[in-house]
């Protein structure tokens, strides 16, 4: 169903099962696929790709061009995955040719109201942004991820797999995979072991990471700690995954537990 008022340019490619409600705006190079409900309110625009079964509540601005100086008019695209809620006063920016020209966003994600997606961003599946967070340009957030209300997100950060943010935190840092970050400028604050147990990881793993934890920051020294890790944690796939994450080429520091 499309309601009457609903203004839809005659380029723009709507499948046959999407519904679009009153005052809508969808632009020429929008594609949107099946199973879509786009509320009251919305505009998207841009080289935009919906998949199926998204929600877009009122006034969320989709689509649009980055907020980047270096910008001129360039085609870029916006990539949006599957079965996504994105609530009210959302806005998602479309890439730069500078960052790769795509920003993505993958499926199952709940994008809170008010919440930013800058251009270039890659979001994995399964993240929730809490009310009025915003992410930067380049930022890569993992799968799982938690980012609690009125965040910011540097630019050229990553948040690794199943992390969680604190609400007001200012995310400077690399956060490591199933790591707690807070503060003012984000510190690391343990292992998210509540969602580990969530998520049914076996106890001895989530003891071998919050073993490897203590080892790998039990100094501001983080090189030489990572060095002095032992074969030990070889098995565990938690672990690997955070040193792999630590060990990536980066443009922001790692989130330690203290300040550098």
């Amino acid at each position: 169903m499309i309601h009457k008022t609903a203004i839809i340019n005659p380029k723009a490619k709507i499948s046959p099962n999407v519904q679009i409600g009153a005052y809508s705006i969808i632009g020429p190079n929008v594609e949107i696929k099946d199973g879509v409900i786009i509320h009251s309110h919305v505009n998207i625009t841009g080289h935009t790709l919906i998949g199926e079964n998204n929600i877009f509540y009122p006034m969320c601005s989709i689509g649009s061009d980055p907020q980047d100086l270096k910008y001129n008019s360039e085609i870029t695209k916006l990539i949006i995955g599957d079965s996504n809620t994105i609530r009210e006063h959302v806005t998602i920016n479309t890439g730069t040719i500078q960052g790769g020209g795509i920003t993505k966003v993958g499926n199952n994600n709940l994008i809170m109201i008010g919440a930013h997606i800058a251009h270039d961003c890659i979001l994995g599946n399964n993240i929730v942004m809490a009310n009025n967070s915003a992410i930067a340009g380049h930022a890569i957030i993992d799968d799982f991820v938690i980012i609690g209300a009125k965040c910011g997100v540097q630019q050229f950060v990553r948040i690794g797999k199943m992390a969680m943010i604190g609400g007001m935190t200012g995310v400077s840092r690399d956060v490591i995979p199933y790591g707690l970050s807070t503060g003012n400028r984000n510190l690391l604050n343990g292992i998210n072991i509540v969602g580990l147990r969530r998520k049914k990881v076996q106890n001895k793993d989530i003891i071998g990471l919050t073993d490897a934890y203590k080892e790998i920051f039990k100094s501001e020294n983080l090189n030489e700690n990572l060095k002095k890790i032992n074969g030990e944690f070889k098995n565990n796939s938690l672990v690997k995954e955070v040193l792999e994450f630590i060990n990536k080429d980066k443009k922001r520091p790692i989130c330690t537990p203290f300040l550098k």
